[in-house]
């Protein structure tokens, strides 16, 4: 994989421009009747391979997944996503990759993606707020990324960042949180195979609302540890910053895995509320790790949860 200067390549010019059509041409059609109405995969369709990771649940319809959502840069309301994400300008995109990394540099997106196997990844989603959904996401392993870029000798975590356009996120404009949004995660937790960068979901590139043009997806913890609209990834030594754990450290720890032993400090985490199951379908019980304990537990061998929340 190559990088480039800020003021060198731009890789786009070796991608098909059709393919960066097809997304200008995706994101105009965020309406929630339009979405409701496509299908699982088109004529734009993004070529996936199954994958063994997949749940064998059902996923949501694509109506819940793209008009449900938490994405405060465009409104608190679940459905300010999808009234107000089509503003976004994903094309082009680029990711910086530094800190303690061998490769460092100004990624385009479609370098990036230049020789990745896309997958059909059908994951459990688990937000903090007790609702829970299944997704069915196309993406890659974060570990392929972070192998290409090198990872330097000393690096302990990956810290990543959210894209700051005020002009295009109208939240942003607001003190709701201490903008740009930055998650997270220890080295060896992005480097699990259950790590994924997403680029789209239900076969189709990423709908703004749900973080395009990339965004992270770690399946075990709740759902605001997998940032959105990714600009920047820095390698480093330390813990880094992470917004609602900071905004809020007594509510949102740093691991933030699932875990039904431990409540948040306003609700009950043992139970969760699946979007689209029917107004008298019952709350369903939450599972360690949100279901994925055989592939994550050992991470976290010899550590206090209820303490490393």
């Amino acid at each position: 994989m190559r990088r480039s200067p800020r003021t060198d390549l731009r890789w786009s010019d070796v991608t098909p421009r059709a393919s960066f059509l097809s997304r200008r041409q995706m994101m105009a059609a965020t309406a929630g009747a339009v979405l409701s109405a496509m299908p699982r995969t088109g004529q734009a369709g993004i070529a996936t391979v199954p994958s063994d990771y997949s749940t064998g649940e059902a996923p949501n319809s694509l109506a819940d997944v793209t008009g449900y959502n938490n994405f405060y840069e465009f409104g608190t309301g679940k459905d300010d996503p999808a009234a107000y994400a089509g503003s976004l300008t994903t094309d082009p995109w680029a990711v910086e990759i530094g800190g303690l990394v061998e490769r460092p540099g100004s990624y385009d997106l479609a370098d990036i993606l230049s020789g990745v196997t896309l997958e059909e990844r059908i994951y459990r989603f688990r937000c903090v707020e007790a609702w829970s959904m299944v997704v069915p996401w196309v993406g890659f392993p974060l570990s392929g990324l972070l192998d290409r870029v090198g990872v330097g000798a000393g690096a302990r975590y990956v810290a990543f960042e959210t894209l700051y356009r005020p002009s295009e996120m109208p939240g942003q404009n607001h003190a709701i949180l201490d903008w740009p949004y930055r998650e997270g995660l220890r080295l060896d937790e992005a480097m699990n195979p259950l790590t994924i960068l997403a680029t789209g979901l239900y076969g189709e590139e990423m709908p703004n609302q749900n973080g395009a043009p990339i965004r992270l997806v770690v399946p075990w913890k709740y759902g605001f540890k997998s940032i959105k609209s990714i600009v920047k990834i820095t390698l480093t030594d330390t813990q880094p910053p992470c917004t609602w754990n900071q905004t809020n450290p007594r509510e949102y720890g740093f691991y933030s895995n699932v875990n039904p032993a431990v409540d948040h400090p306003r609700w009950s985490q043992a139970s969760e509320r699946r979007i689209g199951a029917g107004l008298f379908a019952g709350r369903q019980e939450t599972l360690l790790f949100n279901g994925y304990a055989e592939e994550v537990a050992e991470l976290y061998a010899g550590q206090d949860l209820a303490q490393d929340f």
